[in-house]
């Protein structure tokens, strides 16, 4: 195995990571809102201030009338994006 494969292996599977944490991150978030978290406790706190983060550009982009579901579909979406994009980018480097 050349180290230029394994540069490039080692660098897809840590794009595919990040982009899994990240789902992870909005997904957990979702649940937490989902089940009426403790919004003063400290990790529910982090957890909704990053998914905020990563869900800025989609948060606000559906006006369903209920609150759960504008949670569910922009945090849903910023996550199936991000593992849909991170994966394609991280195959793309494997193949290489």
């Amino acid at each position: 195995m050349s180290p230029r494969y394994r540069s490039a292996n080692q660098a897809g599977t840590v794009i595919a990571v990040i982009a899994d944490v990240m789902a992870v991150i909005l997904g957990l978030w979702i649940l937490m809102y989902l089940l009426d978290a403790n919004r003063a406790n400290d990790l529910v706190q982090f957890v909704h201030n990053t998914a905020n983060w990563l869900a800025s550009w989609s948060r606000d982009l559906f006006t369903f009338d209920d609150a759960w579901a504008r949670v569910v579909a922009g945090y849903g979406l910023a996550a199936v994006v991000y593992l849909f994009v991170g994966h394609a980018i991280a195959n793309r480097i494997h193949r290489h």
